[in-house]
Order: structure tokens, then sequence, then C-alpha cells
């Protein structure tokens, strides 16, 4: 009698077995994606555009360093002043020391048009154009940092806060969810769309009259068969490799936001990954550094959450 029922549990399980993996190949062949993309990236999310549901979410809700992602929101918060785009603005000496390198080739004195401070801050992450739109703001500099952080909270970025417009500052911290609510947002405006996927920019300075050349920091804007229709990098020692990327991906605009990348290979890899993953429901391979860097990283992570309730 045991040994009936046994027999019987055990074609049973087959015949589960072989049904799950006729599902799995369905899926494959249909493009339906039948597993979770394996990313470079330490913190990761996905989502279409028209609807901001998470795709793809690998610690998606911590709170980590941004860099120059800030910048999506530098951006938000400049068009939401209603300052005209083609006033010429002056870059004053900073009134307080960066968080980290700031080297700019802009000189001190010169000017520039709000609108193209603000294209080059996106598309080449110029840390001093950043500065400079929030010294114009009415009220200041420090209304401006306070305006992006009621920006996020407008949003819904529960895990995120914002102490300077560049990304310089570790403090500037936000998790891969709460970018995505800030990459549907900035992806609603159409400058910000052109302004982040220019390739390259002949900026023209006034007081003393002289030009400079700026390219876009994300070469996959450059490539047709990606169609990105909004880009943001990033990058500290802290933050690692960062990208915010709108693009087309099997007829759908796809919001990618890729935190903590090992190498500077890395989100271009991630990027391809899900792009794959969306297409055939491949998960992919990272390599073997790449993973080791994530334990490193998911150790600090926790290491940090954990002093941060003794304290």
């Amino acid at each position: 009698m045991f040994r009936r029922s046994f027999c019987r549990l055990l074609a049973i399980t087959q015949v589960l077995l072989l049904l799950s993996l006729a599902g799995g190949a369905q899926a494959g062949a249909t493009g339906e994606a039948s597993t979770t993309p394996k990313l470079a990236s330490v913190s990761a999310a996905v989502a279409y555009l028209d609807d901001g549901e998470l795709l793809v979410n690998k610690h998606a809700e911590r709170s980590v360093p941004i860099a120059s992602i800030t910048k999506l929101m530098t951006a938000l918060v400049v068009l939401d002043s209603g300052e005209p785009l083609d006033e010429w603005l002056e870059f004053y000496p900073r009134h307080q020391a960066a968080s980290a390198n700031a080297y700019t080739r802009i000189r001190v004195g010169s000017t520039l048009r709000r609108g193209d401070m603000l294209r080059i801050a996106l598309m080449s992450s110029e840390n001093f154009a950043a500065y400079t739109l929030a010294r114009h703001h009415p009220g200041g500099f420090d209304a401006f940092v306070a305006a992006m952080n009621d920006k996020a909270r407008a949003l819904g970025m529960s895990h995120t806060r914002f102490v300077d417009p560049t990304g310089l500052s570790t403090d500037n911290r936000a998790s891969a969810g709460d970018l995505v609510r800030l990459a549907r947002a900035a992806a609603a405006d159409e400058r910000l769309r052109q302004y982040s996927t220019t390739v390259t920019f002949e900026g023209r300075f006034r007081q003393p009259r002289y030009r400079l050349l700026f390219g876009n920091t994300n070469v996959l804007v450059n490539r047709g068969n990606w169609s990105v229709a909004l880009s943001k990098t990033g990058y500290l020692d802290e933050a690692g490799r960062c990208l915010v990327m709108v693009s087309e991906m099997q007829g759908r605009e796809v919001i990618t936001v890729l935190l903590d990348s090992f190498g500077t290979r890395s989100p271009l890899g991630d990027a391809g990954r899900i792009r794959r993953w969306l297409a055939t429901g491949e998960s992919g391979q990272v390599a073997g550094a790449a993973r080791d860097y994530e334990q490193r990283r998911n150790a600090h992570y926790a290491a940090a959450a954990q002093d941060r309730k003794v304290h």
C-alpha cells in the first residue's frame, strides 16, 4: 500500500516538473520573463515607464548614495521654479567647499544661459553648472536644497535625502525604487529628455567669450539600437557606478535604475542583460569579480545599518 502511494506521488511530481519545464520553455519562446536577471549592480530597479510597477527589485528599498543621479532632481527644481531658461547666469565662486573633487573647465565670473547650464549638468554631469543653478534659485542655495527635498516628498520618495544639488556629497541618498519615481517625473518633461540625451554640446560663454565642448557621460545615447529617451550617470567611490535611464525595450519605454555597480562597464552590461531578459527570459551571467564586490558591499550596508541602530 505504501509502495503504491509512493509511486503515485513520484509520478505526479514528475508530471508537474515536466509541465513546469514546458511552461518555462514557452515563456522564453514568447519573450515573457521567466526569471530574475542576474545583475552586477548591488541595487537595482526596473519598471515600465507608463505604470511604474517594478519588474526587478534588487534591494530597491535600500537608501544608498546616488552621486550625480542627484542632478535629475536638480533639473526638476530648476524647471519648477519657472525662471527663464534663456537668462544669462554668472558662475560665482563657491561659497562652501565641495565634498569631493569638483574639477571644472568653466571660468569663475563667466556667464551662460540657464538652459545651457541645465543641459551640461545633465548630459555631461557638469558639477559647477548644477551648483550655479542652485545659487541663482529664488531664495538662494539653501532654498534650492529645501525645494529638492520638498519635491522628493511630493513624489513619494520616502527613502531619499538631498544636501546639495550636484551629488558630490555622499549624504545625497535614495533608493532604487525612489529613483523610478524620479525618472518618471523627469521623463514627463520633453526638455529633460532632450537635454539629458544630447550627445555633444558646445557651450558658448560670455565675460570673457570662450567655448567648451561637452560630451554625454552615457555611451548608450549615441547607439541607435538603444533608443535612450532619458539618461543620467553618476559616480563616487562610496556610490559606485550608477545609471538611471529610460529606453525602449520590446516596444515599451522602460526605466532602468542601477546603483553601486562594479567597474565602469558594469552598468552597460546590466542594461544589456535587462534588455535580453525582457526579450527572452534569460537571466544572464555576471563576472566573479562583480559577485565578490556585491558581497563586500552588502556586508558594508548591513554593518552601516546596524551601526545606525546602535547609535
